[in-house]
């Protein structure tokens, strides 16, 4: 494999794992022994590294020691406030083209999360299908592409894995979709807006939770 390779390869798998939490916030990163993991030379893990410093999942300390970041509170509310502003706009824009195949299987699936219990991650591999579902309706292409970056962080938070039920936030979407559907451009950007209003507001309320 070229060095190129070998550090996509590597950036790929640390990405992957710290996303997924399987590698913690507060974790230090030691290079040699990520190195004997991957089976590679310092060079090409260095680049890899650089990359996941540069996107912020690492930050590099004082003593030169990697320390993979946690996502504050702050940092989420920050990307919730950014995202509702992008897709609100996107809904709206969405409602002049109207429903899409993408978009009522979205639906669909939300509505199935309404009486059955779920685990996080079956909600969130839908409530990405639903998020895309909204720009691609739009017709914007960068769009997507912002928004899987910014999940990406917000994936990684602890307090969104501490939701347990997904019956509220799949109405949100139901609502969406419906106004989108009825091609009513202010019902639909007003129904995403407070989609995230009611995600900022749950995600505070986590942290007031014994």
């Amino acid at each position: 494999m070229t060095t190129g390779s070998l550090t996509r390869t590597a950036y790929d798998n640390l990405r992957a794992d710290i996303i997924a939490g399987e590698i913690e916030a507060g974790t230090i990163l030691s290079e040699r022994d990520l190195a004997e993991t991957f089976g590679i030379s310092r060079t090409p893990l260095r680049s890899a590294l650089s990359r996941l410093e540069r996107e912020g999942l690492i930050e590099r300390l004082v003593n030169g020691a990697l320390l993979v970041r946690a996502v504050t509170v702050e940092k989420l509310l920050e990307i919730l406030g950014l995202r509702q502003l992008l897709e609100a706009a996107a809904a709206a824009r969405a409602a002049g083209f109207g429903l899409t195949p993408a978009l009522r299987a979205a639906r669909d699936a939300a509505q199935g999360f309404l009486d059955t219990p779920s685990d996080f991650e079956s909600f969130w591999a839908e409530d990405e299908k639903f998020h895309m579902a909204v720009a691609e309706a739009a017709g914007l292409v960068f769009l997507p592409v912002i928004l899987a970056e910014q999940r990406a962080i917000v994936q990684r938070s602890t307090i969104i894995r501490t939701h347990a039920r997904f019956d509220q936030q799949s109405r949100e979407h139901i609502a969406v979709i419906d106004a989108i559907a009825a091609r009513d451009p202010q019902a639909a950007h007003a129904a995403m807006s407070q989609h995230f209003e009611a995600m900022k507001a749950r995600s505070i309320g986590m942290l007031s939770d014994p």
